[in-house]
């Protein structure tokens, strides 16, 4: 008889690969110059606006918008004055000229917010910058400082791992992390290596293999020959791939910022000839200089940016509320232009941790399900290895009483043996069937083991008393959405997702056939992960990468956008990522995108609204008398009409919608044959 768990373990299965989040996020980003003074700047403004809707006297108001003007506008001030010393106009200088001359004409409150908006723009833009370098500085908290070296005479000394150099014999004691790439010379041991490669379960390591900086070992002891020096490290190599996709990465723009240079050339122009060319033929000078400053109010940018930029806000509230960190309006505006999503597989479409999937009791070993189950937990219960915590979590979940053991022992790439109710217990790989004499339970077991294998399982042999007893198949479960996600995402791109992931062929190659993917790239390490990055995109398309690990984060980097999973996934990714997935719900993917396209038609439609109006008054100041008054009344108005259309991509209803689209046909979407 045998058994599907189908129940997930319980709390007391961990996340190895997730380290704790470093302390004083929050506050480190005070230490942004750029974020204190637009802080600053918007409550000075909020403190003005109180005062004025409240009936206090000019002055005190006035003073405090003022107060915004030189705490928000002088960053942005100066840079404009920077951009041009170099013969160069940009929105900057023109959003503080449009600011001041409005405070010069009385409209001192459309000023301050001006400056407000683009002291906000600035901070975002220098937070995203820290945040980048210091995720690539938390990369290099992975591998150790410290090792022990032995010298002649197997004399130990304790030295910076920077100082190790290739023929160093390093000795790596249990539970300690790998200070250099080197190979193994002596003992066994398995090690978890899952930040470097994102394979699910510790790998054994026994004379003659490599191990990794910054992998950690597990319960046995193993004597090194460092191979390479801690500058050209597997660890080191990814603090490099991260600095250099994070550089080499073309600096993204939103729409408007690609026009500003033009668009203030024309405006300042403008503007001067407007002054000075009726002054030139007799023309009354204070009403030229109305004309000319009523010009400028009109035409200033202050619609256009909001015709941009509340859309893509409340585009990115709306899937924050939804489990969605989208990191900046650069970001939200890039989403729509996605048409191939690749996926990470352990921890991405996989939860990352293996669970008990079937209980196979050998026939004539007369032991039920939960009888099987209950030998194997109790002799695993001493041991921390993740399939030993999936078995104590099975059989926790079913309730069973798991007995104390004696005489507990541990063999590394075999398994551990224990004295359960007096009888001995071991559980293992199935190379522990070499060791049985009777043929008959033997040739069962083989043949469960097989076919646990051929599923995609790992398989674990129980053996009682010297006879196998049953074999326990666990697996790394699929998350339930991913396959829905992936056809979602196969309507909404027109391709079929790729898989990238650095576990085995055999492995990725099934998990491929369950969520109908149909291009596999399997046994990539991060720098492989980048090489396949690069080709995919290399013909143009614009590639969205979802991963969670360490080794995620140089691709995540090199990819157009990055999407990490947030609450299994590492610091490095998250901080690396341009989103976040903060409650790993891969449904979500398709509805940000769409949700993004959606965001992209609502500033196309305010640009067209922002761009006739102030294209209507421009015209009216030009060829007749448009009274300031009006023209300030038009121009506030079209602010405000574009403003609450992009309002309208706050309701829940929006993301409801969004993603949804008919499953494609066979016919209808571009995707490779799936990869051997």
């Amino acid at each position: 008889m045998s058994s599907t768990l189908s129940a997930p373990p319980g709390a007391a299965v961990t996340d190895r690969r997730r380290s704790a989040p470093p302390k004083g996020r929050a506050a480190g980003l005070w230490t942004v110059p750029e974020l204190r003074w637009a802080a600053l700047a918007t409550a000075l403004f909020a403190v003005g606006a109180v005062l004025q809707v409240s009936g206090a006297p000019g002055w005190s108001w006035w003073t405090s918008y003022l107060a915004c003007y030189a705490s928000g506008g002088w960053e942005p001030g100066l840079a404009g004055l920077r951009a041009a010393r170099g013969r160069k106009l940009d929105v900057d200088l023109l959003m503080i000229v449009a600011a001041v001359v409005a405070a010069a004409i009385g409209q001192v409150f459309d000023g301050a917010l001006l400056i407000v908006i683009f002291a906000t723009s600035g901070a975002l833009e220098s937070v995203a910058t820290k945040r980048t370098a210091d995720s690539v500085r938390a990369l290099l908290d992975l591998a150790t400082e410290q090792a022990t070296r032995l010298g002649d005479g197997g004399v130990e000394k304790l030295i910076d791992t920077a100082d190790l150099v290739p023929g160093d014999l390093v000795l790596v004691r249990p539970g300690e992390m790998v200070g250099a790439d080197a190979v193994v010379v002596d003992g066994a041991s398995e090690v978890d290596q899952a930040s470097i490669t994102g394979e699910p379960l510790p790998v054994l390591k026994e004379a003659g293999t490599e191990v990794f900086a910054g992998t950690m070992n597990g319960t046995g002891a193993l004597r090194v020959t460092v191979s390479r020096p801690a500058s050209d490290s597997v660890v080191a190599r990814i603090v490099t791939l991260v600095e250099e996709a994070s550089a080499t990465k073309a600096r993204t723009q939103l729409f408007i910022d690609k026009i500003e240079q033009r668009y203030s050339t024309g405006v300042v122009a403008a503007t001067v000839a407007l002054f000075l060319v009726p002054l030139a033929f007799g023309a009354d000078l204070r009403s030229t200089l109305l004309r000319a400053m009523t010009f400028m109010i009109v035409a200033s940018p202050c619609a256009v940016v909001l015709a941009t930029m509340p859309p893509l806000l409340s585009a990115i509230a709306n899937a924050g509320r939804h489990g969605v960190l989208v990191k900046s309006a650069v970001v939200m505006e890039q989403l729509a232009t996605v048409d191939l999503v690749a996926f990470d597989k352990t921890g991405t479409l996989t939860e990352g941790t293996p669970r008990v999937a079937e209980i196979h009791p050998l026939p004539g070993s007369g032991l039920s399900d939960d009888d099987l189950l209950a030998l194997a937990a109790a002799a695993e219960r001493p041991s921390g290895h993740p399939l030993a915590v999936a078995i104590a979590a099975a059989a926790r979940d079913r309730g069973l009483d798991v007995t104390e053991v004696a005489d507990f022992a541990s063999t590394p790439g075999r398994g551990v043996t224990a004295r359960v109710a007096g009888h001995q217990v071991r559980v293992g790989s199935p190379g522990l069937l070499a060791e049985a004499t009777d043929p008959t339970p033997t040739a069962s077991a083989a043949a469960v083991i097989a076919a646990a294998e051929a599923a995609g399982r790992t398989a674990v042999l129980v053996v009682l008393d010297g006879c196998p007893a049953g074999v326990l198949a666990l697996a790394d479960r699929v998350r339930p959405a991913a396959a829905d996600a992936v056809t979602a995402l196969t309507a909404l791109t027109g391709h079929v997702p790729v898989l990238l992931t650095g576990d085995n062929a055999g492995a990725a190659g099934r998990l491929a056939e369950e969520v109908a993917i149909r291009e596999v790239h399997a046994g990539l390490l991060p720098a492989d992960k980048v090489t396949r990055v690069q080709d995919l995109q290399a013909g143009g398309r614009r590639l969205l990468l979802v991963g969670d690990g360490v080794n995620d984060a140089p691709a995540l980097a090199a990819a157009h956008l990055g999407l990490a999973m947030g609450g299994h996934g590492s610091d490095l990714a998250l901080e690396t990522a341009d989103a976040v997935l903060v409650r790993d719900d891969l449904a979500a993917t398709a509805k940000v995108i769409d949700l993004s396209r959606r965001a992209r038609r609502v500033v196309t439609a305010n640009l067209v609204i922002a761009a006739t109006v102030i294209t209507a008054l421009v015209v009216w100041d030009l060829t007749g008398h448009l009274p300031l008054p009006l023209g300030v009344a038009g121009h506030e108005g079209s602010t405000v009409i574009v403003g609450l259309n992009g309002l309208r991509l706050l309701r829940a209803s929006v993301w409801e919608k969004a993603g949804h689209r008919r499953p494609p046909t066979p016919d209808s979407v571009i995707g490779s044959s799936p990869v051997p």
